[in-house]
């Protein structure tokens, strides 16, 4: 049987106008947890995207003890520095509690794990706790490869009941699953079921031709996209893209579908306007939030 497509009107149709009496407080919180030394710039990627995206307000929690305290690029981007003296990350700004939290009011913010986290006995503890939480979570690079790493982690998501959505590319794939790359792309459409089925959430297994399948067994492929979106940071971009939209009340697998669709197509655009070599993320986020006011428009 066919794999259905992602396509534009199907992702467009779960955009809708906001009310003239908006405020932030509607659109949802995103907390994303990473940028350990050498890597704030993926948690920034992220939280950016998440911004740029509509979230109503995005909070990043980074584990570099050098981190900066403002993003000159995005001062609208709170940001906090998970101290490393702490017995437990628990103690510090914006605790990740187990029963969930109120950040500004808003209960449970999504939550984005994974990049520039690292994989230090830190990094596990806030994966760990998060786990634990009725928050909605985005785990992508680094949280995977702790999951992969720790069975207590992956217990841990098995057991979640909250929405979930993992976005590994066929390497944090293969190690998920315990086999090689390449037996995750001589099947790509078995692996992201057999990811969904396991870890009984979402999953968007990237790459040429992406795949989200979600826990029952539902799998759906994208078409957008281009060689040119093969560099630094995309992944993160996407993450924090998922994110925003599950905060602004998108269901999971449906708001993985719109991201991974609107991410494509935003490479596809920079491609077409001759930025096929020497793309980033950072345009990439400019552009699918011109592309998102586009489709809502309609």
């Amino acid at each position: 049987m066919p794999i259905p497509t992602i396509s534009q009107p199907q992702v467009a149709s779960l955009l809708n106008p906001r009310p003239s009496d908006s405020h932030k407080g509607l659109f949802g919180t995103v907390i994303v947890v990473g940028g350990d030394s050498g890597m704030v710039g993926a948690a920034l990627l992220a939280s950016r995207a998440a911004l740029k995206m509509g979230a109503g307000s995005v909070h990043v929690r980074l584990l570099a003890e050098n981190a900066p305290s403002v993003d000159p690029v995005q001062p609208e981007l709170m940001l906090h520095r998970i101290s490393n003296s702490s017995h437990s990350p628990l103690s510090n700004p914006l605790p990740l509690a187990r029963e969930g939290e109120n950040v500004s009011g808003i209960l449970n913010p999504v939550r984005v794990l994974g990049c520039g986290m690292g994989v230090s006995a830190r990094a596990q503890r806030l994966l760990h706790d998060s786990l634990w939480s009725d928050a909605p979570l985005v785990l992508d690079a680094d949280a995977l490869n702790l999951i992969a790493a720790h069975a207590d982690l992956a217990a841990l998501l098995r057991e979640r009941t909250a929405a979930t959505v993992l976005t590994p590319h066929p390497g944090e794939a293969a190690r998920l699953l315990a086999c090689r790359s390449a037996d995750i792309q001589s099947d790509r459409p078995a692996a992201a079921r057999q990811l969904a089925e396991r870890f009984r959430c979402t999953v968007v297994l990237k790459g040429a031709a992406s795949l989200v399948a979600s826990a029952d067994g539902a799998l759906s492929t994208n078409t957008t996209g281009n060689p040119g979106m093969s560099a630094p940071g995309m992944g993160d971009v996407l993450a924090g893209m998922i994110a925003a939209f599950i905060a602004q009340g998108i269901e999971a697998t449906a708001a993985s579908k719109l991201a991974i669709h609107l991410h494509g197509a935003a490479g596809d655009m920079l491609a077409a306007r001759g930025t096929g070599l020497g793309m980033t993320a950072s345009e990439l986020t400019d552009s699918a939030r011109l592309l998102l006011n586009q489709w809502q428009a309609k």
